[in-house]
């Protein structure tokens, strides 16, 4: 194993040799598998390509007739009202873990930008963390500590399409899944247990049940490897992709043994939509701001959620609500909790056990609403009502126009987190709304829908690569102004915009535009003297 990266003292305690062995040891057992399922994925989206639509499966039938449950819940998941996300720096940590939220989901995926220091230095602020040795002092002298009671701490590691390029395991770059999962649980997992807790994880963008079959392996392996007993390991899956949500009674039985339940990953969910079925006229979106929970495909599957986790007696978690304070404007303030407010009703009421906020000024206006409809620690024992969804239901287009304002808007949120992006910041405040690596793929993948497709506004206008272009050279002629000529040299918007370029008028769909961000980053790192 070969760590390609700026060596730092404090990153020996997360980068021992020991951690490293196992790490290198998961990463050889099954980065084959892998890389088997990364194929399949190319395979069924040459086949969607061709006109295949997605279905339950038959060959899996039998799974989802049968009554089995998974595994029962450990006592600090009982309740999960509200969960509150956010990336793995310091001061997000130690707020999250003492906002008074259930849960704390830790991310090293879409709110974390993966630089070298980004992703080691969470690793090990979370050691700090689960020993309860996390400090953080502010510049203005505040010292940040954690509270007597704080959330329950769950991980995401990144999904299995991803790679960490600062480390080399016989020659290639190792699976940023393993990386990220493998120095949490070394490190972390014995004391977890040894707290009554456990090793809690958040598992993304899973396309199928052999992904998650995967996932189990995994588990397995690493608990016979410290020790631990089967099913020291809990995992929530987020259903963030269209083609998982044809087997989630399948993705639930394959880590039946480990399994903490399901999240409605909605924006994800929204780009997969748009990414799976991108040859397809027939599916063209409208705006971001009319693809809602409460309507057509979005709707069906948070239904066919609930329905499914509370079959087999686990949690089905609600999405997030991204609002984030409106400082200054009382009135726009409360129109925002009113839209947050509406949300979680609309989640509570349908039987989600919890639901996901992005800043701690949420978790109470949350944690209000499920206070009123949940009254137990969830609803898992509430009676299922009406039919489940059907996989025709799972593919029902939501009406909506397309409009110069809601392409313009993608633009200006793929400008603005792609230069956050590439100067380090993983979930970027944005028109007040806290945004991630899910909402700027939305963003990018309706522009590039919209050209493809040569899709029309509303007022008749085609959507083209110079439409495009002149609205983007109009956002950018306005943060130049915003930013002034003294600053815009410290932005990263310049490169940000030849990125976007590149993504929305390629001939061919980018699966994911942290690929392509990702080499730039590396790129700008190989070429600062001293960084490797």
């Amino acid at each position: 194993m070969e760590l390609l990266a700026p060596k730092r003292k404090e990153f020996d305690r997360v980068l021992t040799a020991d951690a490293l062995a196992f790490v290198a040891r998961l990463a050889r057992e099954f980065e084959p598998a892998r890389r088997e399922l990364l194929g399949r994925r190319e395979v069924r989206q040459r086949e969607l390509d061709g006109g295949a639509l997605p279905g339950f499966r038959p060959e899996t039938a039998a799974i989802r007739e049968a009554e089995w449950k998974v595994a029962r819940i450990p006592p600090d998941l009982l309740d999960r009202r509200v969960e509150i996300t956010g990336p793995v720096d310091r001061k997000m940590i130690i707020n999250a873990l003492n906002s008074g939220a259930r849960v704390f989901m830790a991310d090293f995926e879409d709110a974390n930008c993966p630089t070298w220091d980004n992703t080691v230095q969470g690793q090990l602020n979370l050691m700090d963390a689960v020993r309860r040795e996390i400090s953080w002092d502010s510049p203005d002298g505040r010292r940040y500590q954690l509270n007597d009671r704080v959330a329950t701490l769950m991980v995401r590691p990144r999904g299995w399409h991803l790679t960490e390029r600062h480390v080399r395991l016989d020659g290639a770059p190792v699976s940023a899944s393993l990386f990220d999962f493998g120095l949490f649980f070394f490190h972390n997992a014995r004391a977890l247990v040894k707290q009554g807790s456990g090793p809690w994880f958040y598992l993304p963008k899973l396309e199928n049940h052999l992904e998650a079959r995967l996932w189990n392996e995994v588990f397995v392996a690493a608990q016979e490897a410290l020790g631990l007993p089967a099913g020291t390991v809990r995992a929530t899956v987020l259903i963030e992709t269209v083609l998982a949500a044809f087997e989630m009674d399948e993705i639930l039985y394959e880590l039946r043994d480990h399994s903490a339940g399901l999240n409605c990953g909605r924006w994800d969910y929204i780009f997969s939509f748009i990414k799976k079925f991108r040859s397809r006229p027939e599916f063209v979106l409208p705006d971001r701001s009319q693809v809602t929970m409460d309507r057509a495909f979005l709707r069906a599957y948070a239904r066919l959620a609930i329905r499914t986790c509370h079959r087999r007696g686990i949690h089905a978690i609600g999405g997030m609500a991204a609002q984030i304070p409106v400082k200054n404007d009382p009135a726009a303030n409360e129109r925002a909790l009113d839209r947050v407010r509406a949300d979680k009703e609309r989640e509570a009421g349908d039987g989600h056990d919890g639901t996901w906020v992005a800043h701690p000024a949420l978790v109470p206006v949350a944690q209000a609403v499920f206070d009123a409809r949940m009254t137990s620690a969830n609803q898992i024992d509430r009676p299922l009502e009406g039919e489940a969804p059907v996989a025709r239901d799972l593919l029902t287009m939501p009406e909506g126009a397309i409009t110069e304002a809601g392409l313009r808007l993608n633009v200006a949120v793929a400008l603005r987190y792609l230069d956050a992006w590439l100067r380090g910041q993983g979930a970027v405040p944005i028109f007040n709304l806290m945004e991630d690596a899910a909402t700027a793929e939305i963003s990018r993948s309706q522009i590039w829908q919209w050209i493809h497709h040569s899709a029309r506004l509303d007022d008749g206008r085609p959507v083209t690569a110079e439409l495009y272009r002149s609205i983007r050279q109009e956002e950018m002629d306005g943060l130049r102004r915003e930013h002034g000529d003294q600053r815009w040299g410290a932005t990263r918007f310049e490169e940000a915009a030849l990125l976007l370029d590149r993504l929305v008028t390629a001939g061919e769909f980018v699966e994911f535009l942290t690929l392509p961000a990702y080499d730039v980053l590396l790129r700008r790192e190989a070429d600062t003297p001293g960084a490797r």
